[in-house]
């Protein structure tokens, strides 16, 4: 089921897209294209290089899928990063990243979040009362179970419970798991399955529950400069993205840091 009534009505209105919404880049300017979930914490790196180099770096969040597609179409990006190695996979098949600079930072976690005011316990197991937790008409808010990052991770981590077939009914998508967030914040859906780092940066959610680690693929970030990239600058903030400096800001959103070995 994809987005009806009110939340088409409420990604309509704006309320979801607008905070993925880039600034336009100046000709020099590195152009990242990002997956949703990475906001937060590259909008802090990217304040944290222009302070340090004076250099401006304009970051496109929005689901990896939509960026790889993006990137396929010829849209002008230097850097590309990914919440899954999937749709970097992609861009490498088809030659469109330089795959010398491809590396893998970040991992991160699976979480069900309820509104901060919620109620709503349950311990995420086989055969545990996810359906009975939603009840007839609630929502559970993921990101598309399709071709999004997080909404895959979702569906794989609830088949591998057994709880697929009680809740798919369920189930509202989202464009990217930053809109899947809205929803709960939002009071639009009862319970929402992201990151935990999405969680962490949402004061009017909380995590209920977190999933198994052997219930779906490991949640990493690839990144690379895409094979278009002329931008001299490029390869200096992705080599910034895998440093120290850039260390604090992922970890306070609660990713974890893990760079290639030198």
């Amino acid at each position: 089921m994809l987005l009806r009534r009110s939340f088409l009505a409420l990604a309509l209105a704006g309320l979801v897209a607008s905070p993925m919404a880039a600034a336009p880049a100046a000709a020099d300017d590195v152009i990242v294209f990002a997956a949703a979930s990475l906001k937060n914490a590259l909008d802090d790196v990217a304040a944290a290089y222009k302070a340090e180099t004076g250099k401006t770096v304009s970051i496109n969040y929005a689901g990896s899928n939509v960026l790889a597609k993006q990137i396929e179409q010829a849209a002008p990006a230097d850097v590309f990063f990914s919440a899954d190695l999937a749709w970097m996979d992609y861009l490498q098949e088809k030659n469109l990243i330089q795959i010398d600079t491809r590396r893998t930072l970040l991992g991160n976690k699976l979480v069900l979040v309820a509104a901060k005011d919620s109620t709503a316990a349950i311990d995420l197991a086989p055969g545990a009362n996810l359906a009975d937790l939603l009840g007839k008409d609630g929502k559970l808010a993921m990101a598309n179970i399709d071709s999004v990052p997080a909404g895959k991770y979702g569906k794989a981590a609830l088949t591998k419970l057994g709880l697929w077939d009680s809740v798919s009914a369920n189930v509202v998508q989202a464009d990217n798991v930053r809109a899947a967030l809205a929803f709960v914040a939002k009071g639009e859906a009862p319970l929402g399955i992201v990151y935990q780092t999405d969680a962490n940066a949402e004061p009017d959610v909380k995590v209920i529950a977190a999933f198994p680690a052997d219930s779906h693929a490991p949640i990493v970030y690839p990144v690379a400069l895409t094979a278009a990239s002329k931008n001299p600058d490029a390869k200096a903030f992705l080599d910034y993205l895998e440093s120290d400096k850039a260390k604090p800001a992922y970890e306070k959103q609660g990713f974890v840091f893990s760079p290639p070995s030198s």
